[in-house]
């Protein structure tokens, strides 16, 4: 690890002038600290922000859910009313992780994890991501892991966070504070594919704070669920996943949500299967029929084919289970 400095602010406007001096935002620490040991991060100082008022959870006027940057993992994840109003956010959260990290990982911290492709933690191999114009090492290497869909030339890495998938079903918004004042960015756009420029994670501005996830008010009455597919059954990130919310009326499908990760270079919306659902009856057939739809446009690489079928049933299984069949 590499020398740094280290401060600690108490409230946001000193927070904004260290970013906009270079330093970089920790609160829990579980990636960054991980990333400096192995030289992949190098920061020259550290901004410790665990102490500004960014820890609640709210319900918004309009029935939705705002949830500060700063709420552990596993606070969000026992909320009374993440639990009652999106369980697909804590049934993500619960999956994340050990136990021990979901108490020190925050949700602002969560969705700005950079992945865990072994080329880019491997300072000695070619990245894109970490080193510009180094070239992709896992696009002909051993890529099982790696992403069918958003990849490019440049980059085939996955984003890794499973509440992330949740936040994109929903068309959750990401709340910034910068010198600028405060904005709030679509989720879909915060996260950005890596295109030619895979380096660029995030749609934030240099020294740009994020203040809190809000999850829009849903029609009600909602079912929804997240369903994670991995090579062990804990402490592993996912081969596929799939974040579901269905709005039944009359026994008919109004409004569908549904996103899969590790199967994308960011937490992947799939269009094709929310059309496909909306005005129809549950049955089997329908969620069959929907998931066929999952793997539009993908792209595999040598290793990992099979995700395109495991998408597939990942994607059915989990529509079957929240909406149910008759």
């Amino acid at each position: 690890m590499y020398p740094f400095d280290f401060t600690k602010v108490c409230d946001t406007q000193g927070a904004l002038e260290a970013g906009r001096r270079g330093g970089r935002y920790i609160a829990g620490g579980t990636t960054l600290v991980d990333l400096m040991r192995e030289t992949v991060e190098r920061p020259q100082t550290l901004v410790d922000i665990s102490a500004l008022p960014l820890h609640e959870v709210t319900v918004t006027e309009r029935g939705g859910l705002r949830i500060g940057a700063l709420v552990r993992m596993a606070e969000a994840a026992a909320h009374p009313q993440v639990r009652a109003l999106y369980p697909v956010i804590s049934q993500a959260l619960e999956l994340s992780a050990s136990a021990q990290l979901r108490n020190m990982a925050t949700i602002g911290g969560n969705i700005m994890q950079r992945t865990r492709c072994t080329y880019f933690r491997d300072v000695t191999a070619a990245c894109n991501k970490r080193e510009p114009g180094s070239g992709c090492a896992a696009s002909q290497g051993f890529n099982r892991a790696h992403a069918i869909l958003g990849t490019s030339d440049q980059c085939v890495a996955t984003h890794p966070s499973d509440v992330a998938v949740a936040f994109a079903a929903l068309e959750a918004r990401v709340h910034l504070l910068g010198s600028d004042g405060a904005r709030s960015v679509a989720f879909a756009d915060f996260l950005l594919r890596p295109g030619s420029t895979p380096n660029r994670e995030q749609a934030l501005r240099q020294g740009e704070l994020i203040t809190s996830v809000e999850i829009p008010a849903h029609p009600r009455p909602l079912k929804s669920g997240y369903l994670k597919v991995r090579d062990r059954q804990s402490y592993e990130f996912a081969l596929t996943s799939a974040a579901v919310a269905l709005h039944l009326r009359g026994g008919v499908i109004h409004e569908a949500k549904v996103a899969a990760g590790g199967v994308g270079t960011v937490p992947w919306r799939l269009p094709a299967v929310e059309r496909h659902l909306i005005g129809e009856r549950p049955s089997q057939a329908l969620w069959t029929q929907a998931a066929e739809r999952a793997a539009h446009g993908a792209r595999p690489l040598e290793h990992n084919r099979f995700k395109i079928e495991l998408l597939k049933r990942t994607v059915e299984r989990q529509l079957r289970i929240v909406g149910g069949t008759p």
